[in-house]
């Protein structure tokens, strides 16, 4: 069997999870792992090529791209540029339809395959959202997170000039709101009013409401802990009352990652374009052959 070349781009919290996830598929090769630092290679990752761009690898046939939402069409346009396949987890709701017609007319024009919000919301729970939508088409649908820490949320909160360390928090309060918990640790000449007012108008924070607090020591906070609560109450024909309820609770950015992954063997299986995970079938996530699948699952 002729493994899939795969480079992980970035090696954060999630770019570990996909090594590690990568290691145990059985049909994927670790091609090489593009990283800003590459004097300082950690002992995991010696075995393989760590290089500062992806164009210093060969035979690239797919690129995870663990980088901070707000970079992702930036390196996704450079892999499908390259024809490379690639598969983000990008995080921003409201900005997945511009992003998707972006990155599909790329993708066509190259002949390659985009999977872009490949985690767990969006993502994986959007499947969910979808099959209980085709249960119930009629209703209201709820999803609730947490309590958990918020990647996304987390990374822009760092990203903001004067915040040394940082952790958001998601509270459910119920019906789909969400209450935003964040704890920074603030470098030295910079107002503590000022950082908050920042964070609280970021489009991730601007809806919701958004806590912030000053504290000496975030890694004293961390748990990559997280969950989800999806409710549906709906209507099945003309049948009342079909209610439907799912939940999870999860290390956060290791379902990101295994999503990413069997997102990219999917990239493999598509027409060239852009996808959502709404778009794929789901067979074409999973390892093995196609009869087996069914024969498993059906």
């Amino acid at each position: 069997m002729e493994k899939i070349k795969a480079a992980v781009v970035g090696y954060g919290n999630i770019g570990k999870y996909v090594v590690e996830a990568l290691q145990v598929s059985p049909d994927f090769e670790i091609a090489g792992i593009v990283r800003r630092n590459t004097k300082e290679i950690p002992e995991e990752l010696k075995a393989y090529k760590v290089v500062n761009n992806l164009s210093e690898l060969n035979g690239i046939q797919v690129a995870i791209l663990c980088t901070p939402t707000r970079s992702v069409e930036k390196y996704a346009t450079q892999a499908l540029s390259m024809g490379i396949n690639t598969v983000d987890s990008f995080d921003i709701h409201t900005q997945t339809v511009e992003l998707h017609r972006t990155l599909d007319q790329i993708a066509r024009q190259h002949q390659a395959v985009s999977v872009m919000s490949a985690g767990w919301d969006p993502g994986s729970d959007s499947v969910i959202r979808a099959l209980l939508e085709a249960c119930a088409p009629k209703g209201l649908t709820y999803t609730n997170f947490g309590p958990g820490m918020s990647m996304g949320h987390t990374v822009a909160v760092k990203a903001i000039e004067g915040v040394k360390a940082a952790l958001s928090m998601t509270i459910p309060t119920g019906t789909g709101i969400h209450r935003r918990m964040v704890y920074i640790e603030l470098a030295e000449g910079y107002s503590f009013n000022e950082i908050a007012q920042k964070i609280k108008n970021d489009p991730y924070f601007v809806h919701d409401e958004t806590h912030v607090m000053q504290v000496e020591n975030v890694d004293a906070l961390l748990d990559m802990g997280h969950g989800v609560n999806l409710t549906r109450k709906g209507v099945s024909g003309k049948t009342q009352n079909q209610l439907f309820e799912f939940n999870m609770h999860i290390n956060n950015p290791a379902l990101t990652a295994q999503i990413m992954v069997s997102s990219a063997r999917a990239t493999m299986r598509q027409q060239p374009g852009c996808y959502t995970l709404i778009e794929i079938p789901p067979a074409d996530l999973l390892y093995g052959e196609r009869e087996d699948l069914i024969r498993h699952l059906v």
